[in-house]
């Protein structure tokens, strides 16, 4: 439990970190972008207390702030980055437009799933005190049997396995896990599009 925290925690943190900077002097689509980023920022700032347990679980707001995100994602995302709008005060870096492909596959892969956690958001927390999730993780614990050690069958023949090695659940199998492990592919996808395409 205390990894997931700090995982999620330590992804959660880069990407409010990064999108907490100043856009001071951006305009037009630069700054559109910005307040994208800063969007998704609130989200995630609303989200990441309930993923941890620390404020109450509530699955309307959920459902709101994934929705929110899943707003800004995907094509909405990659349509504000034409080719010559990098340099200051924009924050995003060449790579973007070098390797397209790959900004383009993550911000899908925000979309999905955004929407996955949107879909998950009455599944509620697998490390809930009731057991929510149990089945889905191997017994509720990510270190058990269950998602990161390898032990159950969605870490042996499923979603888990599939995204390890590149592969990115559908939104059916999103909507069948348990929020908070959504919500983390959520955050590494965050994470993983601002280590390698923002400036820091």
């Amino acid at each position: 439990m205390n990894i997931l925290k700090l995982t999620m925690g330590a992804a959660v943190a880069s990407v409010i970190a990064a999108a907490a900077l100043a856009h001071g002097g951006a305009t037009g689509i630069v700054k559109e972008r910005m307040d994208g980023m800063s969007a998704m920022k609130d989200s995630m700032k609303v989200l990441t207390p309930m993923m941890q347990g620390k404020v109450p679980y509530d699955a309307a707001t959920v459902r709101r702030e994934a929705e929110k995100i899943g707003r800004h994602a995907g094509e909405s995302l990659t349509k504000l980055f034409p080719e010559g709008t990098a340099g200051k005060p924009s924050e995003a870096k060449p790579e973007i437009w070098q390797d397209w492909d790959t900004f383009s596959d993550l911000a899908e892969q925000l979309h999905t799933y955004a929407e996955g956690l949107a879909l998950a958001a009455d599944n509620g927390l697998m490390m809930a005190g009731s057991g929510q999730g149990a089945g889905m993780m191997g017994g509720g614990s990510m270190m058990g049997s269950g998602m990161m050690t390898g032990g159950s069958a969605m870490m042996g023949s499923g979603m888990m396995g599939g995204m390890m090695m590149g592969g990115v659940p559908g939104r059916e199998e999103l909507s069948e896990m348990p929020a908070d492990g959504v919500f983390m592919m959520l955050s590494q996808a965050c994470s993983a599009c601002h280590t390698r395409f923002r400036s820091e």
